[in-house]
């Protein structure tokens, strides 16, 4: 039986950050409530590979409520917060009981995909934030291939045979580098009337050089890595506009009906509520113990904080999230036991980032490598860090038969296609 002295934590989300909050207040006295719009916890670093057929959904991904089973003093919500009332200390959420009221409140609702003022482009070119949108984007990536098979007209065949990536950051780089091995060895005996093999990948990134966090060296190994595999990598190429069935570079017209965006980042709507000043992505700048300036009760993490640290922005990484929650949480302890708060410093672990088989490069300050030592690195720190056993024995099965057999095993089309729910299909497909 909770007792009603007991402070109340509201932790927003339940992605690293929040998930490494609420773990990290299990001993101490306070009730938590997990609030989420999904039911599981995402491991979004292999989202990439949930978009092109290498993982099921249900391999990145655990029930929240079986994640903190053991955890007396945390319950979940399934539910949508859609407002912060900070003078009232509630949140309100797009179900009974609608609203939730704090003592603590952390806001860890990550972020979404930003096209930078051309919130159109979206339809054309869906992000990878959610598994929502890994598996929109595998349905189109596989679904290119069936319309280029049907396909009669060259041209329409290779614009559907034509495959954009715009964002030269880790996500661009991770997706570019998986699909010429996918396009090359898993799909290329499925197919009677196209050659897979003859698939155009470009990446376009719009900054001087790819993965810009990473030394100058990486970078240049790494389009190095891409060029060899296949890919047209394109730096200094600022999108102009995004349609059905194209990409604009300034003058020059792309071909394509397959776009993906992972260009840029902006914060959860959420951090509007907050009646204090944001950036230009929409994140909150905080203060060293990452409260909200004026809200001593309320913690900014993940995505959606602006912590800057030696005069540089704390990347919003996986690593970044888990220690930010770690910081909240234990100075809410600290304000229990009297204790004043200690600012959040940022260890950085490294940087990793694969480039397809047997390719990454990685960047630990001092020390950089790259190719299959680096690669072997990133293969071991994703199955440690994934959640549950389950998850990580069958993500290391489902990589050891794609390693061996080229094969992907989550080749799904879940939805028909308009002929066969009664439409009759044209020559092309979609054109």
């Amino acid at each position: 039986m909770r007792s009603l002295a007991r402070p109340r934590v509201v932790i927003i989300g339940a992605g690293f950050g929040g998930r490494s909050a609420a773990r990290a207040l299990r001993t101490v006295p306070v009730d938590v409530t997990i609030i989420d719009r999904t039911n599981h916890h995402l491991f979004q670093p292999l989202l990439y590979q949930v978009a092109t057929a290498t993982l099921a959904p249900s391999d990145i991904t655990a029930p929240i409520r079986w994640l903190l089973r053991r955890q007396r003093n945390a319950s979940v919500l399934l539910a949508d917060a859609t407002h912060i009332d900070v003078e009232r200390r509630v949140v309100r959420v797009d179900r009974e009981p609608y609203e939730l009221p704090y003592d603590y409140l952390v806001l860890a609702a990550g972020s979404r995909h930003a096209y930078f003022g051309h919130e159109d482009w979206e339809p054309f070119a869906p992000g990878l934030k959610s598994l929502a949108d890994a598996v929109e984007i595998r349905r189109r990536f596989l679904l290119a291939f069936e319309r280029a098979e049907w396909a009669r007209d060259p041209i329409e065949r290779d614009a559907w045979q034509t495959i954009v990536i715009i964002g030269g950051g880790p996500t661009g780089v991770e997706l570019a580098g998986m699909i010429p091995d996918i396009t090359r060895r898993a799909l290329r005996p499925d197919f009677r009337a196209i050659d897979s093999a003859r698939t155009r990948v470009l990446l376009l990134e719009g900054g001087p050089r790819l993965l810009p966090n990473f030394p100058e060296q990486l970078s240049a190994r790494t389009r190095a890595d891409l060029a060899d595999l296949g890919v047209e990598v394109r730096t200094g190429a600022v999108v102009t506009n995004v349609t059905a069935d194209s990409v604009h570079i300034g003058a020059e017209i792309i071909r394509t009906h397959t776009v993906i965006w992972a260009a840029g980042n902006a914060a959860s709507p959420l951090t509007r509520s907050l009646a204090t000043p944001l950036d230009d992505v929409g994140r909150v700048p905080v203060q060293p113990d990452l409260s909200v300036a004026a809200h001593p009760e309320i913690f900014a993490i993940g995505d959606l904080a602006a912590v800057i640290q030696d005069g540089k922005p704390v990347p919003g990484v996986a690593q970044g999230g888990i220690q930010m929650g770690t910081s909240a949480a234990k100075n809410i302890a600290r304000d229990l036991a009297g204790k004043p708060r200690v600012a959040f410093h940022y260890f950085d672990k490294g940087n990793l980032a694969t480039i397809g088989r047997n390719r990454a490069v990685a960047d630990f300050g001092s020390i950089t490598f790259a190719g299959f030592p680096a690669w072997i690195l990133w293969v071991f720190l994703h199955i440690l860090y994934l959640a549950g056993f389950r998850n990580r024995a069958s993500v290391l099965i489902e990589w050891a038969y794609a390693y061996f057999t080229y094969q992907r095993g989550a080749r799904l089309l879940t939805e028909a296609e308009p002929h066969a729910r009664g439409a009759r299909p044209s020559t092309a497909p979609g054109g």
